[in-house]
């Protein structure tokens, strides 16, 4: 414990020592001093019977967490026998990879949860650009494995704790320009169905079930490897432009979307209660003709980061610190050029919530180009009525989705990615399922929609607008599982009842 005082000692000093040298007063230092010393807890085990989220708001008895085996042969063989046994037994099964969901996508109560997450090999087909891969991989062990070959992962999020099978499994995406959700990239993919049988599927074989399976929560199958294309791993350079909102398109559309080599593009959007929402920062990444990557390395600078990041958790001063800090500060301290790779190599718990009172909450919204500034406006409104603990705005654009049936993307989108802290109690959960359903109203009536993976806070009104095929999507998940082994929350609330 000593060494460890003596470790976070050192660390605000030099903290303090880096914020007077960017010319700020001791006040920050003391807010980021005390941020450092108070996030060095961490998460409690669950009991071996309890199932829970990222949200931390789902712990839930389940009968069994059955780890699939990688020290046998017959791994898929036991697969298949566990789904009979749950079957005699009249046991649910849900599945679970990293677990990052927020709605008890992963969990069914009494049920069996499969982990897949020691299911994780990999093969590189370097002449088709075609990563096989187990469904249990992380994308953490996945990038180190690629940048040996030269090659970076198409499609996922920003961070990289999350596991494929969850990642096509919700359909995510990334800050990737120009590219549709990550279904777009599988080539296709082994599932095992409920009576235990295994088929391939892709645009061209085992089509429907192609498009159910990829943004299906779980609920068809277990999807057990997947053909993904990947992608030169090159360096890019990054440029940054912080402008009032208003301006925000303006700019993207003058200075960076028809500049040669853009790979990515993100922004995000100030927090700060007497701006909110009212300036952003656009960040763009262009590749670099020959220029030479590196081998992977962890993140630097991680404890002022979180530093930074948790403290604008605790008041508007953090809040406004961390803007000031994202905008004048860190431009200066941030490398120009960075690989694909390496801008991916970063996890969650960097700035996870440590916290046993609160938890950090996301939220996402899509809405066509056309409808942002009326989205924006409203949103605003909402943010302003409620005064939740807002962390992060993240905007995103993502192209149409040609290929999943419960589709968010059907139209060109630009997606808000909303990060909140809530309070882990009763009317904490209150006071985000009423936020979160007048922001849900707010995108549908700017023909948008919401990602399903969070908090099942929307209405079945809500939901069904949202995603007008849902009721069919349910009716062919009974066909590929007529007993409905396969079950979890999200299907709890708002599948089950579609008989």
């Amino acid at each position: 414990m000593k060494k460890h005082a003596q470790r976070r000692i050192i660390r605000a000093i030099i903290l303090i020592s880096l914020l007077a040298l960017a010319g700020f007063s001791i006040r920050p230092a003391i807010h980021l001093s005390n941020a450092i010393s108070g996030n060095h807890k961490t998460r409690g085990e669950l009991p071996y019977n309890q199932a829970d989220d990222a949200s931390r708001l789902n712990q839930t008895k389940v009968n069994e967490v059955w780890h699939i085996p990688v020290d046998t042969d017959d791994a898929e063989a036991q697969l298949a026998e566990l789904l009979e046994r749950a079957q005699k037994h009249r046991l649910k099964v849900s599945i679970a990879g990293a677990k990052h969901s927020m709605g008890g996508h992963t969990i069914y109560p009494d049920g069996i949860v499969i982990n897949t997450t020691s299911w994780n090999g990999m093969e590189l087909d370097t002449e088709r650009s075609i990563l096989k891969v187990q469904s249990g991989a992380l994308w953490s062990d996945i990038l180190p494995y690629l940048n040996k070959h030269g090659k970076s992962v198409a499609i996922m999020q920003s961070n990289h704790s999350f596991s494929v099978g969850g990642s096509i499994s919700v359909n995510c995406h990334g800050w990737q320009y120009g590219r549709p959700p990550i279904a777009s990239s599988v080539e296709s993919f082994r599932i095992m169905l409920a009576d235990g049988t295994i088929e391939r599927c892709s645009r061209q074989e085992n089509r429907e079930l192609f498009s159910l399976a990829l943004g299906g929560y779980g609920l068809f199958g277990i999807i057990l490897d997947v053909d993904l294309h990947v992608v030169p791993n090159e360096l890019y350079r990054i440029e940054q432009h912080i402008v009032p909102v208003d301006e925000s398109m303006a700019t993207f559309d003058s200075k960076i979307k028809n500049q040669p080599g853009l790979q990515m593009v993100y922004a995000r959007m100030n927090i700060v209660p007497e701006n909110l929402l009212g300036e952003v920062i656009l960040n763009a990444f262009y590749s670099v003709p020959g220029g030479q990557t590196k081998e992977l390395t962890e993140p630097t600078m991680t404890e002022l980061r979180r530093a930074v990041f948790r403290g604008s958790a605790e008041s508007n001063f953090g809040k406004k610190l961390r803007w000031n800090a994202e905008t004048k500060l860190q431009p200066s301290l941030k490398d120009k050029n960075i690989s694909r790779n390496q801008l991916f190599n970063e996890g969650v718990e960097v700035f996870e919530n440590r916290s046993t009172e609160t938890t950090d909450i996301l939220h996402e919204y899509f809405v066509p180009r056309h409808r942002v500034p009326k989205f924006v406006n409203t949103m605003r409104k909402i943010l302003k009525a409620h005064e939740p603990n807002l962390l992060n705005v993240t905007v995103r654009s993502v192209e149409r989705d040609e290929d999943t049936f419960l589709r968010y993307a059907d139209q060109q989108m630009i997606a808000f990615v909303m990060l909140y802290v809530q309070q882990r109690t009763d009317t904490g959960e209150r006071a985000m399922e009423s936020l979160t359903r007048e922001l849900i109203d707010a995108a549908l009536e700017n023909n948008g929609r919401y990602y399903l993976p969070y908090r099942l806070h929307a209405t079945q009104k809500q939901f069904h607008r949202a995603y007008p095929n849902a009721s069919e999507f349910f009716t062919l998940k009974r066909k590929y599982d007529p007993q409905e082994l396969f079950q979890n929350q999200f299907y709890l609330k708002y599948g089950s009842i579609q008989r």
